[in-house]
């Protein structure tokens, strides 16, 4: 595999980040899942977006235009014959010295790498994690930071209890999203998904879904998640069916997924 890092195509097993990088170290960064779908970058744009509108959140410096960020993307599809797939963008503030401080001058580190298939196949089972939340007054909610921790502890949590994935409440107890996806349930009839000031990442694919129309933003607590008649997890990837929420089925609609799939495709 070839690798693109701070300016240049390279073999994977060449590619070297600084042992100092805050990004390794103090987890100081963002990054961005992006699909391949034969063998184009989808929605490339609306992701370099939120990657630049976190960027200036963490004070990191500007991006490079999006023009030579998409030729990157580019030469990594190309090198590595990708046709269905995806593609990470990792961005982190760079080397410095230790300290939590950041450096006056920083020096970013950019890194695109690229895989072969889609991961999204197939219902899921779900779990409402017990061992952690999520904090919906951070900033970082609102991010895709390189601190996924929170995340991994609640994975955890749905592998030791038999499920694919956990959801993630807040520290009021609404419900924000899944370890790595979006939720959108259907409550009353109606398709709704967590506002992002209840800790919902503002996803690509969960935002396109408003702006069409198609899903409506509501808050969902405890009482109301257990009502729904069905759940969808979505994000960059795809969307799946929820099989069962805490050992209850549930229904999955092929039809509706297929809807909802058609409303994340590019116009």
């Amino acid at each position: 595999m070839k690798d693109w890092c701070d300016g240049r195509l390279q073999d994977s097993a060449a590619v070297r980040i600084a042992p100092d990088d805050r990004g390794f170290t103090l987890g100081d960064g963002l990054f961005e899942t992006i699909r391949v779908s034969d063998g184009a970058v989808v929605h490339g744009r609306r992701h370099l977006a939120r990657l630049r509108e976190g960027a200036a959140m963490l004070g990191i410096p500007a991006l490079r235009d999006d023009e030579a960020i998409e030729a990157a993307m580019h030469q990594v599809l190309v090198a590595n014959r990708v046709a269905q797939g995806s593609l990470r963008l990792t961005l982190t503030r760079g080397p410095a010295p230790r300290g939590v401080a950041p450096p006056a001058s920083p020096r970013p580190t950019m890194l695109i790498t690229a895989a072969t298939g889609l991961t999204m196949h197939g219902p899921v089972s779900l779990i409402v994690a017990g061992e952690t939340r999520r904090n919906e007054f951070s900033p970082l909610s609102r991010i895709k930071s390189l601190n996924y921790l929170d995340s991994v502890l609640a994975r955890q949590e749905a592998s030791r209890k038999g499920a694919d994935d956990a959801i993630l409440l807040n520290t009021r107890g609404m419900v924000a999203e899944t370890s790595a996806a979006n939720l959108i349930a259907l409550i009353d009839g109606v398709l709704v998904t967590p506002p992002v000031g209840d800790g919902a990442l503002p996803g690509i694919a969960r935002g396109l879904l408003i702006d069409r129309g198609l899903v409506m933003v509501a808050p969902i607590g405890p009482d109301r998640l257990g009502h729904a008649e069905l759940l969808v997890v979505c994000n960059s990837l795809g969307l799946r069916g929820v099989v069962s929420l805490d050992g209850r089925s549930l229904e999955v609609r092929p039809d509706l997924i297929e809807r909802l799939t058609i409303g994340i495709r590019e116009p």
